[in-house]
């Protein structure tokens, strides 16, 4: 768990608070930085860790979690503030839940379920768009475009993780 990498994963899950507080605060610029902060260590965790071979099962599962509790964070304040409807983060958990669920199965069958890039490209449209609607919290279009991005890649990417894997089902018992 020493590696610098789960240093850096350990760090995003410490600014996750940081960011709420300052959020809450109405430091507006000062939560806006903290989340790009947080959002670029992922992109520097994953580099490290696959480049200088730090990949470890803490990072495994540490990584990916603390990505999503960073973006439902942000989503959760948003939905709090108006900004985003509800049904957003429904659809965010429920893909989450599921794609878990059928890595879960997978496993079982001695099968990995990479990320595919559908999921890179949701991850990072979903921060790119939560990091606009921290700059511009005015601008309902801004709102509502990230809103519209995140609900179409994330919709994408978990029935691309679907339709790719549904042998996964046949074996299933």
């Amino acid at each position: 768990m020493k590696t610098t990498a789960n240093k850096i994963t350990i760090a995003r899950v410490i600014l996750i608070p940081v960011f709420l507080i300052l959020a809450y605060a109405g430091q507006s610029l000062a939560a806006l930085i903290v989340y790009i902060i947080a959002c670029l260590s992922d992109m520097a965790d994953g580099y490290i860790a696959r480049h200088y071979n730090q990949i470890t099962n803490f990072g495994k599962f540490m990584d990916p979690l603390a990505d999503k509790v960073l973006v439902l964070a942000a989503m959760c304040f948003f939905v709090e503030n108006g900004q985003m409807p509800g049904w957003t983060v429904v659809i965010v958990l429920f893909r989450e839940f599921a794609v878990s669920g059928l890595r879960l199965i997978a496993v079982e069958q001695q099968r990995v379920i990479a990320a595919a890039w559908s999921g890179k490209i949701k991850t990072a449209c979903t921060m790119i768009g939560l990091c606009a609607m921290l700059a511009f919290p005015t601008l309902a279009i801004v709102s509502t475009v990230s809103t519209w991005i995140i609900v179409l890649t994330t919709l994408y990417s978990g029935i691309e993780y679907f339709y790719v894997n549904r042998d996964v089902f046949k074996n299933a018992d």
